[in-house]
């Protein structure tokens, strides 16, 4: 008995500094393995480490509210080395708001002024917005005009992208003065408005494969600068931002199409 008191007064100090390491919250701890020990047994020494970002895995997030989710632990500073995460989101998150804004400016049951603004005109310049070339203004709650006063030579082909915007839209021209009647509220024109905003939410999409396929050609070109398993995981957490943005996306396509059907 004397002798193993004696033992573990020796082993003390360094079994309370081991364990007091192992308590710590895996951000304040990084765990580096030591090789060469004896019985083939890998040592494990404290250090600080870095921040670590933590990012919902797939599987968590397949889990039912309220449940805790298991996280996938990037080590930030090594990650931005590599590519940028924030910006990635940023971008992903404009998409959104992209789609938003056109939602409220395009698909709406009430067609106003500000719903052909953005309406792209192709003319020998270039495709310009239709509020560039045009001065729109509502003569009535029945009538839209665009003078193409300042840009006549524009004028058949703003009244050929106003017939081509989806909106159900049917313009009469007088000389530069283009008429857009407001079509009347049916259950046809609601679900031509469904099958706008199904068309805008695909080029949303198509503008976030866009992201997420320059992200993976940045990772592609980060090779010699991370492990083959640290690319995988950076890899699989931007393909999880862009399955929650697509799911954000059909969110909001869900909510106008309620809106639009009633």
């Amino acid at each position: 008995m004397a002798l193993g008191l004696r033992c573990f007064r020796l082993v003390h100090p360094a079994f309370c500094n081991s364990l007091a390491a192992l308590t710590r919250p895996v951000s304040e701890v990084t765990l580096k393995t030591v090789s060469g020990s004896r019985n083939n047994h890998g040592q494990y020494m404290a250090y600080p480490a870095v921040p670590v970002c933590h990012f919902a895995t797939k599987k968590a997030k397949a889990k039912g509210k309220g449940q805790s989710q298991t996280r996938m632990n990037l080590n930030t500073a090594l990650v931005e080395d590599i590519i940028s995460l924030e910006e990635v989101d940023e971008e992903m998150k404009s998409v959104i708001e992209a789609l938003k804004d056109n939602f409220n400016k395009t698909v709406n049951i009430r067609t106003s002024p500000g719903s052909l603004d953005q309406i792209t005109v192709v003319t020998a310049d270039g495709k310009l917005a239709l509020n560039q070339i045009g001065q729109i203004s509502m003569k009535s709650p029945q009538l839209i005009l665009v003078n193409m006063a300042s840009f006549p030579e524009c004028t058949a082909a703003a009244i050929k992208a106003i017939r081509e915007s989806g909106m159900n839209l049917n313009p009469d021209v007088e000389g530069t003065l283009i008429r857009v009647p407001i079509p009347k509220v049916t259950r046809e024109h609601r679900e031509m408005l469904v099958k706008l905003a199904k068309q805008n939410t695909n080029k949303a999409k198509e503008s976030l494969r866009k992201v997420r396929t320059n992200a993976m050609n940045k990772l592609k070109k980060s090779k010699d600068k991370a492990s083959e398993d640290t690319l995988r995981l950076i890899e699989k957490q931007i393909s999880q931002m862009a399955d929650d943005t697509v799911a954000e996306l059909e969110r909001h396509l869900a909510v106008k199409t309620k809106e639009l059907l009633g």
